[in-house]
């Protein structure tokens, strides 16, 4: 089974010569495999195209994908979103007693598959031609698993409550105080129950856009969770939180699978380990489509999601499989010292930071890690002279690059444009496109407006614009924000990569504890009373750091036997009790 994908954002005619068209073996002999449409875009059509591929290769901008699908996905066409355009195969089946995870790439279908079930979106069942129609679908899906799900769906039987993805354009929808939000929703009268979980009743009074990325986070779970509703969707529900919130969070939400149906789309994993019953792996191409693997047991799934072959299907959707290696922490980083700090203070009106004696040497990458609110932000706020420390300074004349926690899209014009302005001759340098480009994969986004990238788009391209300016020391804060899996392990290997190559020093703050530990020769540990007082200590080496980490968190991992993935160990587990007997929480 063939399919054709016309990437319309990277199609621009007026840029080329119209080689698809010039160049098709079938156009030239008089069949219109290929025409103008009506907006002046190339339309293929499947049924006629010989599959030589001649397309895909003569186009300059890479907007055409020729893709040959298993004959096992006729007839599992879910949803299309237009001639050539995006289509997802198959649906996982919520159940009650289970939470069901989605894992796999972004932009395949997960959001989409979220959309279906919740019903914000119709299936047109490839009939992109006319509007979805729910007769259609349950006549389609009869005798099927899903077939009641979408009978009681389209009764207004089931009601659904759904947390978006993109929690920071929540003051944009939403004005007001928090309170008045989730009054709204509170359909049980659990406010003052849910958001005192969730450790947010501190911030009901206060304006929503004043909040930062781990409190909208939580409220946006809380508005979710004060609905009443059947069948629960959180899509990226870890995004901003610190790691003791990633699992309380996810706590709330096992809890709430007892006597609900729940789907949770989930990038770190961890936490997809710890949360999960049972995960679909989804596979595919992105913009073009996505495939909807069978449920496996969560340990099962990760590690087949991580080696990237599905044995059952015989697919392999990765060319390498992700490897996490069984290492000692490296030893104490030496070279000459680029940063001092003999003991810094900043005072705010309501929260107050003490950072102990410390520095950072050259070459160094520093991890920061630690409870939300306890002051990384700020330490990296003053490291980069954006913040005065209240007492002592920062010694060294290091010039900084800094890649902010929170990203705006405020450039107006192209992704080429604004890397060209803010990074200057560098840009276009052998080692900016080899060592950070490439790798990033912002090939296809270069031409792209900035105002128009997603989450993860803007969060590559921000993160090489960190990496590209000529800097002694580079601030990177929460790098993985929006990154899918594979996404976070590229960038930690970019990031490594190109400090090392360049010989300077980074401090990167992250809550993934598997991204810190690949990235970090060092760790600045903080702790303290969220919002109130913090306390930063380090740099010091890795070991004591995570054991100084997790002990703080009361968090143990151990190792899968198979994949050598760190796995969060069940509290007062006979692994958990014996480790923290050792004071080994995280290298056993």
């Amino acid at each position: 089974m063939r399919i054709a994908i016309l990437l319309k954002d990277r199609c621009q005619p007026k840029k080329c010569n119209l080689e698809c068209r010039n160049y098709c073996p079938p156009v030239r002999t008089g069949v219109d495999a290929i025409a103008m449409g009506p907006k002046g875009k190339p339309v293929i059509a499947e049924e006629l195209c010989v599959g030589c591929g001649i397309c895909v290769h003569k186009c300059p901008l890479e907007a055409i994908k020729i893709i040959q699908l298993p004959h096992e996905l006729e007839g599992e066409l879910v949803h299309q979103f237009g001639k050539n355009a995006f289509r997802l195969y198959r649906l996982p089946v919520p159940r009650k007693g289970q939470v069901i995870g989605l894992l796999g790439p972004n932009g395949i279908g997960k959001t989409t598959a979220m959309s279906i079930l919740s019903g914000q979106i119709v299936p047109n069942l490839g009939d992109y031609d006319s509007q979805g129609s729910w007769d259609k679908v349950i006549e389609k899906y009869s005798g099927t698993e899903i077939h009641d799900y979408f009978v009681d769906l389209a009764a207004g039987k089931l009601r659904t409550a759904m947390k978006p993805q993109y929690v920071d354009k929540l003051p944009a929808i939403h004005k007001g105080l928090v309170r008045e939000l989730l009054e709204k929703v509170d359909d049980n009268h659990k406010m003052d129950e849910v958001t005192t979980r969730l450790g947010i009743h501190g911030v009901l009074p206060r304006d929503i856009a004043k909040l930062s990325g781990g409190e909208l986070q939580r409220v946006a779970l809380a508005a979710t969770l004060l609905k009443e509703a059947d069948v629960y969707f959180f899509d990226e529900p870890s995004s901003y939180l610190d790691i003791y919130q990633r699992l309380e969070i996810a706590k709330v939400i096992q809890e709430l699978s007892e006597h609900k149906q729940v789907v949770v789309i989930e990038h770190d994993l961890a936490v997809m380990d710890f949360l999960a019953d049972l995960v679909h792996i989804m596979y595919g191409d992105e913009g073009a489509y996505g495939v909807m693997a069978q449920p496996r047991a969560v340990r099962t799934a990760i590690n087949v999601y991580l080696d990237g072959y599905l044995r059952e299907e015989n697919v392999r959707f990765r060319d390498t499989h992700i490897k996490f290696e069984k290492r000692p922490p490296r030893k104490e980083w030496e070279s000459e010292v680029l940063i001092r700090f003999p003991g810094l203070t900043k005072r705010f009106k309501t929260f107050t930071l003490k950072v102990s004696e410390g520095q950072i040497r050259k070459g160094e990458v520093v991890g920061a890690v630690g409870p939300n609110a306890t002051g990384k932000t700020t330490f990296v706020k003053m490291l980069a002279g954006e913040i005065e420390p209240t007492s002592g300074e920062v010694g060294g004349e290091a010039t900084i690059s800094y890649k902010p926690q929170y990203i705006k899209p405020e450039f107006d014009g192209t992704v080429r444009e604004m890397l060209s302005t803010n990074i200057g001759r560098d840009f276009e340098s052998g080692f900016f496109q080899a060592e950070i480009a490439h790798p990033l994969n912002l090939k296809h986004l270069i031409e792209k407006d900035v105002n128009t990238l997603s989450g993860g788009e803007l969060q590559r391209v921000s993160i090489a614009e960190c990496l590209g300016k000529t800097a002694d020391i580079y601030l990177i804060d929460e790098p993985s924000a929006y990154l899918d899996s594979n996404q976070r392990m590229v960038a930690s290997k970019t990031i490594r990569r190109a400090i090392e190559k360049i010989g300077k020093s980074a401090v990167v703050v992250d809550h993934d504890v598997y991204m810190i530990d690949l990235i970090s020769d060092s760790l600045m540990v903080f702790s303290g009373e969220p919002s109130v007082r913090g306390t930063a200590e380090g740099p010091m080496g890795m070991r004591d750091g995570m054991n100084k980490f997790l002990e703080a968190v009361h968090i143990t991992f151990r190792r899968d036997q198979d994949s050598g993935r760190p796995r969060i160990n069940k509290k007062d587990s006979r692994l958990d009790r014996e480790q923290k007997a050792r004071g080994e929480y995280y290298y056993a």
